[in-house]
């Protein structure tokens, strides 16, 4: 199999968001998102994982910055998404991630 870089943003389909994980302080993983006019629906999460990194204000506190998920799409593929804690700039709202395709 072969690992493809992607790094773009994708759209949640809000109504299949996991609102259990919500209520933990999670972001909720969805269930679908779209990504280059494709509707891609997982079908199980594979590994999970957080990315932290020093509080910016500078008191020594470690804070998560991003959420990662590992998951099995319904079409076969493994993909690597991620939530960004905090959004990247003032103009680019996006907070879900698609980072690699393994195909």
């Amino acid at each position: 199999m072969t690992e493809h870089f992607i790094s773009a943003a994708i759209q949640p389909v809000v109504e299949t968001l996991d609102a259990v994980r919500m209520g933990t302080g999670e972001p909720g993983l969805p269930r679908q998102f779209r990504w280059h006019g494709r509707t891609i629906q997982i079908a199980r999460v594979l590994k999970t994982w957080r990315e932290t990194g020093p509080c910016r204000h500078g008191s020594g506190e470690a804070y998560v910055r991003k959420h990662w998920f590992e998951v099995l799409t319904d079409s076969g593929e493994t993909m690597k998404i991620y939530f960004e804690r905090q959004r990247r700039s003032r103009s680019n709202t996006a907070r879900w991630w698609l980072f690699t395709i393994e195909t």
